[in-house]
């Protein structure tokens, strides 16, 4: 916090918590759907830093979806986190002499922790005994739904899955636990799901919604992969015309299939490049690069822009994984300056990139070799260096992820929403 003044404080803590996880009390799990808190859905990886079966009680009670951290001796601004687990943390969230829940870090008390309410949408099962939880978790303190519907990637086994991507050993992991974990969600499900939601989220605090799962490099229920994440959207706004924000996150597709997602009502497109380097991408993303190429990768988000409009396509990349051993950069601002690189390209298009801060899950390639992830200064350069690119290219922050600026942002699972400038008040 000394050393980059220009960062929120909040985003410096946030982003070591992402990087490094935290360690949970049994007196801070969750009662999971019987309590008052929302427990963790795992709505598509795992985002813990252990294998479930070491989570000891945290396998069984679920820790909170999310923390707000506020207060401490920082004085921190309210500030979302993503839950990932790791009982090795120097983080830990305890219950302190009164009761009441905070952050410790080796010890001593850094924040208060408020957790996210049940939402009275998740005491409602479906039909079939099925839960919203399972079916369409909500995340970001209630803002996005997230619409697993392919829980596993057609990109398989070493050669062809990302190094550091573990949906397929998080299906597989969950399915050994004996939990619901339902491989490709049937439309009915997902609509009696959102009708629930769109029935008790009375404040209407969900806002928007995300269709996402594996990738599909042959066909899944007889359909390649746009008409097959494509009925889901059309249902959708076929049911509920207008009432969330529309976004998927999927390959790069040729053109005519992504103006497909926009003619069943999709407004956002995430094509996610994981990683920017090119030598970096092929080793990383081995099936990405087989099936697709990073080139004609890039050719494919600045065609979709043609199609949802530059600020619309919201490429990802995984915000560390440039300094995963053996392959990655050594060091901290070569690191930065090639992903600067691929924010200066996109930019200069109109193209808002947006990141994840990277989770070295156990099970991974990336994680197995790097179980600390990349230095915390990596992590902290990246959100000026975005911000500048912003600045630089004239952009406002992506839309889709709810408002910016530290205090406000309700984004989780990166800090850079929370780096940004608050947007102005209308009177």
């Amino acid at each position: 916090m000394e050393r980059f003044p220009q960062v929120p404080r909040e985003a410096v803590l946030k982003e070591d918590l992402l990087r490094t996880g935290i360690a949970f009390d049994d007196a801070a799990l969750t009662d999971n759907l019987d309590g008052e808190v929302k427990p963790k859905s795992y709505f598509i990886f795992s985002f813990d830093q252990k294998p479930l079966k070491e989570l000891g009680e945290a396998a069984t009670r679920r820790p909170p979806e999310e923390v707000a951290l506020t207060g401490g001796p920082y004085e921190l601004r309210r500030t979302i986190v993503s839950v990932r687990v790791n009982p090795d943390s120097p983080y830990r969230a305890t219950r302190g002499d009164d009761g009441a829940l905070v952050l410790e870090l080796d010890g001593r008390r850094i924040a208060d922790v408020a957790l996210p309410p049940m939402p009275e949408y998740y005491r409602h099962a479906l039909e079939n005994g099925k839960t919203v939880m399972e079916t369409a978790p909500t995340i970001q303190w209630g803002y996005l739904i997230y619409l697993t519907v392919l829980r596993l990637c057609q990109y398989f086994g070493a050669k062809e899955e990302c190094r550091f991507c573990d949906i397929n050993h998080n299906w597989r992991q969950h399915k050994a636990a004996g939990r619901p974990y339902t491989g490709v969600k049937p439309v009915e499900d997902v609509l009696e799901a959102l009708a629930l939601i769109d029935r008790h989220d009375a404040d209407r605090v969900s806002q928007a919604y995300t269709l996402t799962g594996g990738s599909v490099t042959s066909k899944v229920d007889g359909l390649a992969e746009a008409d097959f994440y494509g009925r889901y959207a059309q249902a959708i706004e076929e049911r509920f015309p207008g009432r969330w924000l529309g976004k998927v996150v999927a390959q790069a597709l040729p053109r005519e299939d992504v103006q497909r997602y926009y003619d069943y009502g999709i407004r956002i497109y995430h094509p996610n490049y994981e990683v920017w380097d090119e030598r970096l991408f092929s080793i990383i993303c081995p099936g990405k690069e087989r099936y697709v190429g990073r080139a004609e990768w890039h050719r494919r988000i600045l065609d979709a822009a043609e199609v949802f409009r530059p600020s619309h396509v919201i490429p990802n990349f995984v915000a560390g994984v440039e300094m995963a051993k053996p392959f990655g950069f050594e060091n901290v601002d070569d690191a930065i300056a090639s992903t600067t690189e691929g924010l200066d390209f996109f930019m200069s298009r109109g193209i808002t990139p947006r990141f994840t801060t990277w989770c070295p899950e156990p099970a991974t390639p990336l994680g197995r070799d790097n179980p600390e992830g990349a230095p915390l200064e990596y992590h902290i350069g990246l959100l000026g260096a975005y911000r500048e690119a912003l600045e630089r290219h004239g952009l406002k922050p992506p839309p889709g992820y709810g408002p910016p600026g530290p205090g406000n942002a309700v984004f989780s699972v990166s800090s850079f929403m929370d780096t940004l400038a608050p947007e102005p008040v209308a009177a």
